[in-house]
């Protein structure tokens, strides 16, 4: 299945058919629209050669902040988020082979176990991880046993609650609209 996340044929193409982009991309889904975000790994792999996790992970710390601030920058905090993206890919190289598709292939896990590898991975929290196991079973074709309820409530069927739920410009403009919706009722409460 192709991805549409990014409104850019390359970027989506990328996330689509490599896994360690989609997984930085989420990463750097944090303070920038979802498209800048999922947008990175394109850049990155542009401006750095490569979209591996060892090269990203071996490459010079601060020759890898300045691929992140060149206009346009890869994120709003270059600087930390080249950091994070640093230690992703050590962390898939270390402890999966440099497989980022390891974390939800390896041994046939169910949602929880891929929940569990997840939330181990530097910069994924309980909500991100979530959100993107729900990528991953909405989207890119996991059926781990129980991924819906490991991804709860991201993984509802029919939802429109993140980034897991966009496949076209319609889906993209309900989930903008359920997430203004959620900053309205959290300023209320």
């Amino acid at each position: 299945m192709s991805l549409h996340i990014t409104a850019d044929p390359a970027a989506d193409d990328l996330l689509t058919r490599d896994p360690l982009a989609l997984l930085i991309g989420m990463l750097l889904d944090q303070q920038v629209a979802m498209e800048v975000a999922f947008t990175g790994p394109l850049k990155i792999e542009e401006r750095v050669g490569a979209m591996d996790a060892a090269t990203l992970a071996d490459y010079d710390p601060e020759a890898f902040a300045a691929a992140f601030k060149e206009p346009p920058a890869v994120h709003r905090y270059p600087g930390s988020m080249a950091g994070r993206v640093q230690a992703l890919s050590a962390a898939v190289e270390e402890d999966w082979g440099g497989d980022a598709s390891a974390i939800w292939t390896q041994g046939a896990p169910s949602g929880a176990e891929v929940l569990k590898r997840l939330k181990k991975l530097p910069g994924f929290g309980e909500q991100k991880a979530k959100i993107f196991l729900a990528l991953l079973g909405k989207q890119c074709g996991f059926a781990g046993e129980g991924w819906r309820e490991a991804s709860a409530p991201y993984g509802e069927a029919g939802s429109f609650r993140s980034v897991a739920d966009i496949v076209s410009p319609d889906s993209l403009a309900k989930v903008r609209e359920h997430k203004r919706a959620m900053k309205a009722a959290a300023k209320q409460a």
